[in-house]
């Protein structure tokens, strides 16, 4: 089997891995980002969530031999369209910056936080926001910078991930709708944020999955 049969089977595999996964970590969570987004939200972050995740799932069995760019299109635009509230255009804009960062799919680490910075600069264009407003950049971008050193481990990225995740319950919400309740949301840790901290662990599972076969 050529290098390049190889490559093309490591890369379907975290294809359906990577979506598989997400996917599952969104709807074994739904309940506790419905209750997370009940305390300083709408409460339909879970449900919201889980709807979109199930049609970006869709959409991606209908258009898995996409090559990566066009496919990075198709699942964010599921997204936009589905997920609802100011989630849906946050997080599918992530994935349409992993399309337009680069053509190919991701094949080292420095490839991924590539694709990861362009995504996390759609998301701040977006929501105009950065870190330390109590959001998803909370913890995406931390886990970038993680992703930029020399050696880093899955179990690295995954304690990253939670302990950014950790550090938004004693922050002050200044955007989206938990910012209308000011101090109230200290002491509450960001849906948004949790939901990336569940995708985060979701990647990294697939990763390790396909690489163990």
């Amino acid at each position: 089997m050529s290098g390049r049969n190889v490559a093309m089977i490591l890369e379907t595999c975290l294809r359906d891995e990577i979506i598989s996964k997400c996917c599952e970590a969104i709807e074994a969570n739904k309940s506790v980002l419905t209750k997370l987004d009940q305390a300083i939200g709408d409460g339909d972050h879970g449900v919201n969530m889980s709807r979109g995740f199930e049609a970006m799932k869709k959409a991606y069995e209908e258009n898995r031999e996409q090559d990566y760019s066009k496919l990075c299109q198709t699942l964010g635009l599921a997204l936009v369209m589905n997920v609802g509230g100011a989630s849906g255009p946050l997080f599918g804009s992530m994935v349409l910056g992993f399309g337009t960062a680069s053509p190919d799919f991701p094949r080292t680490r420095e490839d991924v936080r590539k694709i990861f910075s362009a995504g996390i600069d759609a998301v701040k264009q977006r929501g105009k926001s950065d870190v330390g407003a109590k959001t998803m950049l909370d913890v995406l971008v931390p886990v970038c910078e993680a992703l930029g050193r020399d050696a880093i481990t899955f179990d690295e990225v995954r304690g990253c991930a939670a302990q950014a995740l950790g550090n938004t319950k004693d922050m002050l919400a200044t955007k989206g709708r938990s910012a209308f309740l000011r101090e109230r949301s200290v002491g509450h840790l960001d849906p948004g944020a949790q939901s990336s901290c569940l995708l985060i662990n979701a990647v990294c599972d697939a990763v390790e999955h396909c690489n163990e076969r």
